[in-house]
């Protein structure tokens, strides 16, 4: 009715009670993950149930139906009796009291759905709780009464934030039914470090896709983009349209190549093909190395107020000449990092072109990490909205392509780029993210293909390759760059993450949080975000709990292994007693 995308989907759901089953009483619950399989003691009972690999959709859901139950399908679910009766064989002999069947509803990642709709403002979603909701609908109810209230979360909700989905996947139904599937099937799997989904895959392609496939390219799946994660010295390893049996093991598809690739990285050690990355990150060290970073998020703000609403959206000054770039965040009332992104000033123009729209005055190019593409769109459309500014905010994140080319010998572009720039209309960017020289390529679809073409011709003389994001993530960590909302989220302020360059708090012009981060600067720090290193040649993900002397204090929020100084790097939020004063 209010035209919102919720992305989830209803399914059947079920579990049976047991009859009384003597000496169960006091015995702890039992979670079967192998098997798929709960044990919840109910009295002197046991109520049986799981997530199968083939549950059966609820299609075709009836306005008239409120409360209701089906009838249980047992060819499905005696799965989880086998399960059961493997783990406490007294269920054999045991006899069944009841069976409950409802509907429940699912979500893609299996994670609830909070938050303000991006389409309709003051619409809050509390919803797809993917049977967890006894157990975590305290917790996201009073995080949810404050969103309502306040307008952000106590806490960091991300992970549960509905705009985690970009609005072209929340409408769609294959993806929804294929994501919400896999989901549902691997609840109890083990979660590895670097797996990736089998579902809802294909789903949006950027020009050099088929270009990078056919050179070993391993893609990875992040907000619907097929993005390159690795490059595989042994041949194309394509992404398979979702069939969920093939996909996990059936004759038909024993020889599914991107799956063997996953499996191999189903390991807490470095993976098998830890060599390979290691020769991506060192290439971009030592020479330079081609990123295909085309699902980036691009945006335009342009209009009367485009100005104003630069001033008050971003931290840093932005209001260069024509031409310049500059890195910056976006901040909450409180002072939290919403966002941090590129802000490019671009020339006024008479007219459309492939590269810009018509605009007067001010105009701005904005490019942002492709995974929160959602999250920036959202929070800059609010804070327009809020402030009544007169400007518009154009996405054109699927007409245009990026390449990113890094390294000392990214010089290359030096004499090359003014010719791609005239001939084919590039907007070439002097920017690095790994701390070396580096180069941004932006341009239309069309012109994808033949400049990366011309880029690895100029490049070979130099010993150019190709890198994908597996190198990113550890070439960024090894300097420090920000992941939000990885290691950058938005209950740490630009402050605690020493991104205080980013602020123009040595000036005048009032900015969105800029209150915020002067009365914390007054009074002191007494979060900072610090890096560590291990000896140990042993591999960290992020998560990992920290301990002192024997007791936890903390735990990492990213971490990665650095190839240039050889050992394991993370990152951690430390907390001090005495305030730490910042003077610059």
């Amino acid at each position: 009715m209010a035209r919102v995308n919720v992305p989830l989907i209803a399914m059947h759901h079920a579990y049976v009670v047991t009859e009384r089953i003597e000496g169960i009483q006091n015995m702890p619950n039992v979670r079967d993950h192998d098997a798929s399989v709960y044990l919840r003691l109910q009295g002197d009972a046991l109520s049986v149930g799981g997530y199968e690999a083939n549950p059966i959709f609820w299609d075709e859901v009836s306005d008239e139906f409120a409360f209701g139950l089906f009838d249980l399908n047992w060819d499905v679910f005696m799965q989880h009796i086998e399960g059961a009766i493997n783990r406490v064989p007294v269920l054999e002999k045991t006899g069944i009291k009841s069976t409950v069947c409802g509907p429940e509803s699912f979500t893609a990642d299996h994670k609830p759905l909070m938050g303000e709709a991006p389409e309709v403002r003051g619409f809050f979603l509390g919803c797809g709780f993917n049977s967890a909701g006894m157990m975590l609908g305290g917790g996201c109810g009073k995080e949810l009464a404050h969103w309502i209230i306040h307008g952000r979360p106590e806490k960091d909700m991300y992970g549960y934030d509905i705009r985690r989905f970009h609005r072209s996947l929340t409408d769609h139904n294959r993806w929804i039914k294929e994501r919400s599937h896999e989901s549902y099937a691997k609840n109890y799997s083990v979660v590895f470090p670097y797996d990736e989904p089998l579902a809802g895959r294909n789903m949006r392609k950027d020009p050099l896709h088929q270009e990078l496939l056919s050179q070993g390219c391993v893609f990875q799946e992040r907000h619907g983009w097929e993005r390159p994660g690795w490059f595989s010295q042994k041949g194309s390893a394509p992404v398979l349209d979702y069939d969920y049996y093939g996909a996990y093991g059936s004759q038909k598809h024993t020889n599914y190549k991107y799956n063997k690739l996953l499996g191999a990285e189903y390991t807490f050690d470095f993976p098998p093909h830890h060599d390979v990355i290691r020769n991506e990150c060192l290439t971009c060290r030592n020479a330079v190395a081609v990123f295909n970073m085309s699902y980036f998020g691009k945006f335009y703000l342009v209009g009367p107020d485009a100005k104003k609403a630069a001033d008050w959206l971003f931290t840093a000054d932005i209001n260069k000449p024509p031409g310049s770039t500059v890195y910056t965040c976006m901040l909450n009332k409180r002072g939290g990092t919403e966002s941090d992104l590129t802000v490019s000033r671009i020339e006024p123009r008479p007219q459309s072109s492939v590269l810009a729209p018509a605009f007067e005055g001010y105009g701005y190019y904005l490019a942002i990490g492709g995974a929160v593409a959602q999250h920036n769109w959202s929070h800059i459309k609010t804070v327009l909205q809020d402030q009544k500014f007169q400007c518009e905010l154009l996405d054109c994140s699927e007409d245009l392509g990026m390449i990113s080319i890094q390294g000392p010998q990214s010089i290359l572009m030096q004499s090359n780029h003014l010719i791609i720039t005239v001939c084919l209309q590039v907007r070439a960017m002097r920017l690095s993210f790994v701390g070396e020289m580096g180069w941004e390529l932006h341009m239309p679809r069309a012109a994808c293909v033949p400049v990366y073409q011309a880029v690895m011709a100029a490049g070979a003389k130099y010993g150019i390759s190709n890198a994908g994001y597996r190198a990113i993530d550890s070439l960024s960590i090894e300097k420090g760059y920000r992941h939000w909302h990885a290691d950058l989220r938005p209950d740490d302020t630009p402050l605690e993450a020493s991104l205080a360059f980013t602020c123009k708090l040595k000036g005048t012009t009032p900015f969105l949080g800029r209150e915020a981060l002067e009365a914390q600067k007054a009074r002191g720090l007494h979060r900072r975000l610090l890096c560590f290193t291990i000896e140990e040649k042993i591999p960290m993900f992020g998560l990992e709990a920290i301990f002192r002397n024997g007791k936890p204090v903390g735990h990492l929020r990213r971490a990665d292994f650095g190839f240039a100084i050889n050992k394991t790097i993370g990152y951690v939020p430390h907390q001090s007693i005495f305030p730490i004063f910042l003077f610059y």
